[in-house]
């Protein structure tokens, strides 16, 4: 099993910027696709953004889109999700996992999450 760690969340103000880390050792990273989720309070988790190391492919919720960017340090083996433009409905647990495709990333590992809070 994949072992993911995240870090980088914290207290921000709206329009700030943040940028998370999923640290991923061992991780085959040509052959895998990591995805960032997040979930706030009394909320279902929602799918932020994927990256296909396969082919290259980035995907992005409309809620992010533009805000966010999802890139990677195969060498670190390490994925990164920049955010900015924050607002505070921004405000979750984020976390990310790794998959076999962009499809099946829920199936696969989990990190632990970090706290990420945009205040307004």
């Amino acid at each position: 099993e994949v072992q993911l760690v995240e870090s980088g969340g914290g207290l921000v103000q709206a329009v700030g910027s943040l940028r998370l880390s999923c640290a991923a050792p061992g991780f085959p990273f040509d052959e895998y696709a990591i995805g960032w989720f997040r979930q706030a309070p009394g909320k279902e988790r929602e799918g932020v953004s994927r990256i296909s190391f396969s082919d290259g492919r980035t995907y992005y919720s409309d809620s992010v889109k533009g805000r966010f960017t999802i890139s990677s340090d195969k060498a670190k083996r390490t994925v990164y999700l920049q955010m900015n433009s924050l607002k505070p409905e921004d405000t979750a647990v984020y976390y990310c996992a790794a998959g076999i495709t962009v499809d099946t990333i829920e199936e696969g590992s989990w990190g632990q999450g970090t706290q990420v809070t945009v205040s307004s």
